[in-house]
């Protein structure tokens, strides 16, 4: 990491979460909606600014990595908003959804692979998922033929919860692979969601916090 924390750039297609602008209360469905829309803003936004080694290198020994990140939220989304509810993209299947593909294809950006197209997929992704959301209702069913051995039927309600956390998953996971990068962090602008600190205070807080682990290790200072 290069020096302390920083702020993070963002940009304007994060929408914190927090009370509607308009006082209005909010269906279920557009909780669960605005829930995930708000976890892949977050998510998106920890690509801003970078350069194309640092979108992509592996930033843990599992190569968790930036871009790979969003293609994979990408992918997931559209499956289970699309063929899931009879409802398939015209991109299905996906090149690394095919038998004879790299098996963590969906897990990091080819090298022939640009910026652009995982944002092209993202974007799609994202749509046709907003046209199946707005479209169907929360009891609508349909089936995730690869859980389990023979599929599960599945209703709206329980995909919207999966793909919210699955997209808050690996949005706290894109949230370290970006402080490790450059330091940036913060989950949105305006709405860092972290204290307000000077450098200073940072190194004090993780000095005590590393003190606390040694002495409850016995470790000793």
């Amino acid at each position: 990491m290069q020096g302390l924390p920083q702020p993070c750039l963002g940009n304007a297609r994060v929408h914190p979460t927090g009370p509607r602008d308009d006082g209005r209360v909010d269906t279920p469905k557009q909780t669960l909606h605005r829930a995930l829309r708000t976890q892949r803003a977050v998510l998106i936004a920890k690509l801003d600014g970078l350069d194309e080694y640092d979108l992509r290198r592996p930033m843990t020994p599992t190569a968790t990595n930036l871009l790979g990140l969003v293609k994979h939220v990408a992918s997931v989304q559209l499956g289970y908003f699309g063929a899931v509810f009879g409802r398939p993209s015209p991109r299905d299947p996906l090149p690394w959804d095919l038998d004879d593909a790299d098996p963590d294809g969906d897990m990091y950006a080819f090298a022939d692979e640009t910026r652009a197209q995982v944002l092209d997929l993202w974007e799609h992704s994202a749509a046709h998922s907003d046209a199946t959301i707005e479209a169907l209702d929360l009891d609508a069913v349909g089936h995730v033929p690869w859980w389990g051995e023979h599929g599960q039927d599945v209703t709206l309600h329980r995909v919207l919860v999966h793909m919210g956390l699955e997209a808050a998953r690996h949005a706290g996971h894109a949230d370290l692979c970006r402080e490790l990068i450059d330091g940036a962090i913060g989950y949105a602008p305006g709405n860092p969601n972290l204290p307000r600190r000077t450098d200073d205070d940072w190194s004090a807080y993780r000095a005590r916090v590393e003190q606390a682990a040694r002495a409850a290790a016995g470790l000793g200072d």
